[in-house]
């Protein structure tokens, strides 16, 4: 079938066509008038066209106009491989923020369509890989539409595991995502081989051929790199291992091309380096090639919520959260079409006030999310929890709360997630029911734990006089304990502060002073009654400061340590950073 449905008669004033953000020139063809109020509906489609009205889709989507995106882009999403592909990303995007169950179904409905859509429009009698397909018909009896469906079919595969993992709890949603994901990634490797075979250079639509490609094998690459061999097994794609600088120099340089996929690019490079560097990297994400580029795409939609978002988190991973802070709040009043994407400004905020100790100003956002938000009611009593304990008594009288009910309230508001508690819920719902029922801890012990789940002493890691602050309240919480000492949790409760201010003073240069805290907390192992999993990050603090000391063979020794533990709270978060800093310590010895 071909994708050529019918001619098309199209205003081109009011069509845009691709996105090249760093030249003038480039700039000059590839203007969005975001005054046009009213985007006409296409008449007929060629692929031509159809690429060229998904970018408008998308720019739409990017100026904060989501509804007219969607409008654009529905009408053609079951005759259009594109327009099936953008409208399921939009659909999934929107499930994903709300959690609203009415929404992941019609996430779930959209990619199921775009992947039937995609299907027709593929090469007929497969019941092999295509690249073996095509090695026996050979190569001249392929068709670069047939290339962009099946690109397009292969993210779409992605699209329904994200949506999978979302709506089935089982472990049989988790293997079916794995399925889908091996099956996609393969789609890929395929696509990328026959194209060495074929000229598509002289084609005005090869270049978004080539983008998606590089995309899809540069987001797989880097996060398979990422996944210890047990986890690939789970997956169901053993056999591919992902290549970390391989995979971000795809991405880069997908994000810099022009073609229908770079968006996603550097929407996925921006979470890598703002999220995943700092939850599981060694070191911090900051890239400047990759941020220069980011700030092309601002400048071109300066108002989109998602890159000021991102704009704002890369002020904060500098230190500068007063500047993140001003940012979020534009972020908030921007737009109101979907407030969930304010939600994610509101944990942002959240966080830039508990690390400069505004206890009253973070517990306003938290309760914020904990009334609007879907994603972890949990998680934000949890918060308000942790917040009131550091507020005068009366502050809690005045906002009528009570703080041991929001800790206990913390298990009855867990969510499942493949049949299991997630990790950090459950984490905090054990905290909750201890802080909730018990007397006799330092105040500022959730808060001292929340930050360190979040990573969040990696993030003042900037600025170094609160990182020092927050030391001194550490200290303030070892002279009562030791004056005041739980029969029960005594143990538990200094060895948390022990391990505490050795990331404290790991973070202020000062190493061997590090070191001894550490070891404090292993050489009490054998006392601890609740919290196990102080021993193993121990030992993964250890080997990071290790690492940076440049002994590379005590930092693999103690992270090797590590696989002696389980059973313990936040075990899989440990083992993926455990795995991430192997590896990097691997490339560098």
């Amino acid at each position: 079938m071909s994708l050529i449905l019918s001619k098309r008669e199209h205003d081109k004033k009011d069509v845009v066509t691709s996105f090249t953000p760093w030249t003038e020139e480039n700039d000059k063809e590839d203007k969005f008038e975001d005054a046009h109020e009213i985007i006409p509906a296409a008449a007929t489609m060629t692929l031509i066209s159809s690429l060229e009205e998904c970018t408008t889709g998308l720019y739409l989507f990017l100026n904060n106009r989501f509804s007219d995106a969607i409008n654009l882009i529905y009408p053609w999403s079951k005759n259009s491989i594109y327009h099936a592909l953008v409208y399921g990303i939009l659909m999934v995007v929107k499930a994903i923020l709300t959690f609203d169950p009415q929404d992941i179904e019609i996430g779930m409905t959209a990619v199921k369509e775009a992947l039937k859509t995609c299907n027709n429009f593929r090469r007929k009698g497969r019941m092999t890989s295509f690249s073996r397909l095509v090695s026996k018909q050979g190569i001249k009896a392929v068709k670069e539409e047939e290339l962009h469906a099946e690109v397009c079919y292969a993210e779409c595969l992605i699209l329904k595991s994200a949506v999978t993992l979302i709506q089935d709890d089982s472990i049989l949603g988790f293997l079916k995502s794995g399925i889908n994901i091996g099956l996609s990634y393969q789609i890929y490797k395929d696509c990328q081989q026959i194209l060495t075979q074929i000229p598509t250079n002289q084609s005005k639509t090869s270049r978004h051929l080539v983008g998606g490609i590089k995309f899809g094998l540069g987001t797989f690459n880097l996060m398979l790199s990422l996944m210890p061999l047990k986890t690939l097994k789970l997956l169901n794609v053993v056999g591919y291992y992902g290549d970390k600088e391989v995979g971000l120099t795809l991405l880069r340089e997908s994000a810099s091309e022009s073609h229908i996929n770079n968006v996603l690019s550097i929407l996925t490079l921006l979470f890598y380096y703002n999220y995943i560097c700092v939850a599981f990297g060694v070191e911090m994400g900051h890239n400047s090639s990759i941020e220069n580029l980011f700030l092309m795409y601002l400048q071109k939609f300066p108002k989109c919520i998602i890159l000021k978002f991102f704009h704002a988190r890369f002020s904060m991973l500098k230190g500068r959260f007063e500047n993140a802070q001003s940012t979020l709040e534009e972020c908030i009043v921007i737009q109101n079409e979907w407030k969930q994407l304010n939600h994610l400004c509101y944990w942002e905020l959240m966080g830039c006030h508990i690390f400069q100790q505004n206890w009253k100003q973070a517990y306003r956002y938290a309760d914020q999310l904990f009334q609007d938000s879907k994603w972890s009611r949990a998680m934000y009593s949890y918060s308000k929890a942790m917040l009131l304990a550091l507020l005068p008594s009366g502050f809690a009288k005045s906002v009528n709360e009570d703080m041991n009910s929001l800790f206990l309230n913390v298990d009855s508001l867990r969510i499942r997630f493949l049949g299991a508690s997630v990790p950090i819920e459950k984490f905090v719902a054990e905290k909750g029911q201890r802080y909730g029922s018990t007397t006799g801890w330092f105040t500022a012990q959730p808060i001292l734990e929340f930050i360190y789940a979040w990573s969040g002493f990696r993030v003042m890691s900037k600025r170094l006089h609160l990182i020092s602050c927050w030391l001194s309240i550490i200290d303030k919480g070892h002279d009562l304990l030791r004056e005041n000492p739980s029969k029960e949790y005594g143990t538990d409760d200094i060895s948390l502060l022990n391990l505490l201010k050795g990331l404290c003073l790991k973070h202020l240069g000062k190493y061997s002073m590090a070191e001894q805290y550490f070891n404090h907390v292993i050489q009490k192992q054998k006392l601890l009654k609740y919290d196990h999993y102080l021993v193993p990050y121990a030992y993964y603090e250890l080997g990071i400061l290790y690492y940076l000391k440049g002994d590379y063979d005590s930092a693999i020794k103690n992270l090797e340590n590590i696989k002696n533990y389980k059973d313990y709270s936040m075990e899989a978060r440990l083992q993926f950073r455990a795995h991430v800093a192997l590896e990097q310590i691997a490339k560098e010895k």
